[in-house]
């Protein structure tokens, strides 16, 4: 039986970031709540929901930095968040 995944370690973070639809200038502020290797949980100022589903994270306000990131789950104004 092959054996479950296990999820990489969630750590605390709670700092300040931006994201940024792709191909888009208009970057966001979000706080993201906790981060592991492989993804995180943002907390937005407005409703998740209108995410789609590839969007950019940067812990700095330049567009040209930052992580892709696949949008795995929204609630309310939270998401999870999967780096590609």
């Amino acid at each position: 039986m092959p054996q479950p995944k296990k999820r990489a370690a969630r750590k605390l973070l709670s700092r300040h970031a931006w994201i940024t639809l792709e191909g888009g200038f208009a970057a966001r502020h979000c706080l993201v709540e906790d981060i592991s290797a492989s993804g995180a949980r943002i907390t937005m100022d407005e409703d998740a929901s209108q995410l789609p589903g590839v969007i950019r994270m940067a812990f700095s306000r330049d567009a040209r930095t930052g992580q892709s990131c696949q949008v795995v789950w929204r609630r309310g104004k939270s998401a999870g968040i999967r780096f590609l």
